[in-house]
């Protein structure tokens, strides 16, 4: 009652903009024009202002609470195709004029929310066996949840995921429970890398959305799942290898869902430097996803609808094994997520990733009470690993691949990725890697990888050699990956490696937000003369992983404690 509210609706911001402050100087406020400004021509700006007064006694003091809102209900792409409805619009509606109830909802509720937000917050903040630095990039690197170019969208009526495959012929619901409640969410690569929902990037950003907003990460599954069953047969050039071929196969991941100057969801895969369905790790990063996705909800609906997909990627994944060994091969160019470091042969990443896939589609073979299923994937699985052993295991860590090459041997800061998926899907029972050989692995990265490169201050190299100088044969082994050593330190922590994996990520933290200013803007990678690539990008969200680490060791801790007790009564 005691406030003194004026405004002007439009007025040019260019100048000193006098008028409005001569307007404000001659009564303290604002002339409060009646109805809606006229539209703004075209490449022309506008601004508008608010003034709020209120009376202050001696020696006292007041509060004025500001709110700022866009009503912008309608998205569209490139193409400019058709209309994307913003989710947020089943509360407040579509036709523009939402910022008044908006605000008004804003300024009723921000206290609630803030108290909800220090309540999550709290007993991490509060965990005096945690460091500054940890609690710091925990938090703030869910910018790019917001930041990353992010859409979230309601399922239009007339969508069909999985483009009229049914799930009793392989597919899915035309519109599934949770995507229908939930909405479509997609988020870019990178703010310089233009593709959504990048999905070998994915596989480490996903444990925030996994860890936090369960539900939009099951709906960015369903929409993955939905795109695998479809097929473009339309032929496009490929940068690296300059062949053609189709931009989307069956039964294989697609790269991205599409680019935002096109038409998302509608036309995957806008990467065109390869031709990623023959790529190693996109099919295998889908099925670890879906039983980590499993472990964390308990949402056996979810499980039913993948399994067929699952299969069906696997059957697809298999056409890699070239000798029948149990092993996948890589094909001698760069046919995974690291997309400027060729691999030859069985590799420690995606060889990794491969056995790792294989535990879990017998986990859901199970799961599914299917016996005859659950025995084709461990006889796979048996042959796998020790093929996997055979070939890659030197006696310290896993050799980058086993191509015999110079630089086969180099050390893999990511060698244990699949290991890692395992250990944060509740699995702990040392089926594909043995539990010695992964603790030599890691200690081998973090002695060579981390310690041996600059000064151990920057996290953990890419490529190591074992002679301890950085593999420099692709710009990319040559990289710190932040959102790969995220995943590292979280390994770590799985494996009882908590100091070593704290340390490996704090490099990385001083090197980002402090030593190069990039708060709020972390890269895909930097090297150690501090060039960096990619602003802004989606992998180092797996600093979530961490965290999942942490909880998990906690828990551990705790049962073991109540165990003791038990056996001493």
């Amino acid at each position: 009652p005691d406030r003194e509210v004026s405004h002007q609706t439009a007025f040019s911001p260019k100048g000193t903009c006098s008028g409005l402050w001569t307007d404000l100087i001659t009564d303290g406020r604002l002339d409060s024009p009646t109805g809606s400004s006229p539209p703004t021509p075209k490449g022309e700006k506008v601004a508008a202002a608010l003034a709020v007064g209120c009376s202050v006694a001696a020696q006292g003091r007041n509060t004025l609470e500001f709110c700022l809102a866009w009503d912008m209900p309608i998205i569209t792409f490139g193409s400019r195709e058709r209309e994307h409805i913003r989710r947020y619009t089943r509360y407040f509606g579509t036709k523009g004029d939402a910022s008044p109830s908006l605000s008004h909802y804003a300024l009723t509720h921000y206290r609630e929310w803030e108290r909800r937000i220090e309540e999550w917050q709290r007993p991490i903040l509060q965990d005096s066996t945690l460091p500054s630095w940890y609690k710091s990039a925990l938090f703030n690197e869910l910018y790019f949840v917001v930041d990353g170019g992010t859409v979230w969208t309601e399922l239009p009526e007339d969508a069909d995921v999985s483009g009229g495959v049914r799930s009793e012929d392989g597919g899915l619901p035309a519109q599934p429970a949770v995507v229908k409640e939930y909405g479509r969410f997609a988020y870019l690569e990178g703010q310089e890398y233009r593709m959504y929902n990048t999905y070998d990037v994915h596989f480490y950003a996903s444990f925030a959305l996994i860890m936090l907003w369960p539900k939009l990460a099951l709906s960015v599954q369903y929409e993955i799942a939905g795109s695998v069953v479809h097929h473009d047969p339309t032929e496009r050039l490929h940068l690296m290898s300059g062949l053609y071929s189709p931009v989307k196969a069956k039964n294989v991941v697609p790269h991205d869902i599409g680019d935002p100057d096109d038409e998302p969801w509608q036309r995957v895969n806008a990467y065109l430097i390869h031709d990623t369905a023959d790529w190693k790790d996109l099919n295998l990063k889908f099925v670890l996803q879906v039983y980590r996705d499993f472990h964390l909800t308990q949402d056996r609906q979810y499980l039913r609808d993948m399994w067929p997909i699952c299969q069906a990627v696997i059957a697809s994944e298999l056409k890699f094994d070239l000798d029948g060994d149990g092993l996948i091969e890589n094909s001698g160019y760069a046919d995974q997520t690291y997309d400027g470091w060729a691999v030859t042969g069985p590799s420690a990443y995606c060889g990794g990733l491969w056995l790792a896939s294989l535990c879990v589609m017998c986990k859901m073979a199970k799961l599914v009470d299917n016996e005859e299923t659950y025995q084709h994937y461990k006889d796979i699985l048996d042959r796998g690993s020790a093929a996997f052993d055979k070939l890659l295991w030197n006696g310290k860590y896993y050799n980058y691949d086993s191509s015999g090459r110079d630089l086969s041997n180099s050390v893999m800061s990511d060698q244990c990725a699949g290991h890692w998926f395992l250990r944060a899907s509740g699995l702990e029972d040392y089926q594909a890697f043995p539990k010695e050989k992964i603790q030599s692995a890691l200690k081998s990265v973090f002695d060579l990888n981390v310690m041996s490169f600059a000064g151990g201050q920057m996290g953990a190299v890419n490529g190591m050699r074992p002679e301890g100088v950085p593999d420099r044969s692709s710009v990319q082994s040559d990289e710190v990956w932040i959102g790969v050593v995220y995943g590292l330190a979280a390994t770590m922590i799985h494996e009882g490696m908590k100091e070593e994996g704290m340390r490996t990520a704090e490099g990385c933290y001083r090197t980002v937000w402090e030593k190069l200013g990039m708060a709020f803007q972390t890269p895909e990678a930097y090297c150690e003369k501090g060039i960096y690539r990619s602003l802004a990008y989606m992998r180092p969200l797996s600093i979530w992983a961490m965290q999942l680490a942490l909880n998990t060791s906690q828990k551990d801790k705790t049962t073991d404690r109540q165990d003791l007790r038990e056996n001493q009564s």
